[in-house]
């Protein structure tokens, strides 16, 4: 699968700086983030919700994970994860699970962890396990026009002893 021309013909229709960057295939966003040699912080992935019967794309970085309450909050609505069968058809140009942060490409609400506005940059999954993209976070909330809410939780790592 290639990266989706929509999502290229976006960025380059706005006169984007963006970097392509390939990776070895990887199906987790830290280990994505491992493989593009960026901090988990700056990996911005997505994580699809259901509440009050709408699909809604959830960015945050890959070492947060969403916390259901705060989106329950904030939409006034129960909110469930999706697993991947239930929103694989929104993404037809994409590899499951590797949708770019555009949720308006695909007609859905998107909403962005504050967290990540304190980034210069972001990479995100460009639609293949194999591509990524990194631009200016600052270019990103210009053209996907995100609700910024606090929406996730950092993870802690395990503690070895």
């Amino acid at each position: 699968m290639e990266i989706p021309q929509t999502l290229i013909d976006f960025l380059n229709h706005h006169k984007i700086v963006y970097e392509i960057l390939h990776h070895p295939e990887a199906f987790t966003a830290q280990t994505i983030a491992a493989a593009e040699h960026i901090r988990g912080r700056h990996h911005a992935k997505v994580v699809m919700v259901k509440s009050g019967g709408q699909h809604l794309m959830t960015v945050v970085p890959a070492d947060h994970r969403v916390d259901l309450e705060k989106i329950e909050k904030i939409t006034g609505q129960p909110a469930v994860l999706q697993a991947e069968s239930e929103f694989k058809l929104l993404f037809p140009d994409c590899a499951v699970g590797t949708m770019p942060p555009f949720g308006d490409l695909y007609g859905l609400t998107t909403y962005v962890d504050k967290s990540l506005t304190q980034e210069d940059f972001i990479v995100f999954e460009a639609g293949t396990h194999t591509d990524a993209i990194k631009l200016s976070y600052h270019d990103y909330e210009r053209l996907a026009k995100p609700r910024v809410e606090d929406l996730a939780t950092k993870l802690h790592p395990i503690q070895r002893r």
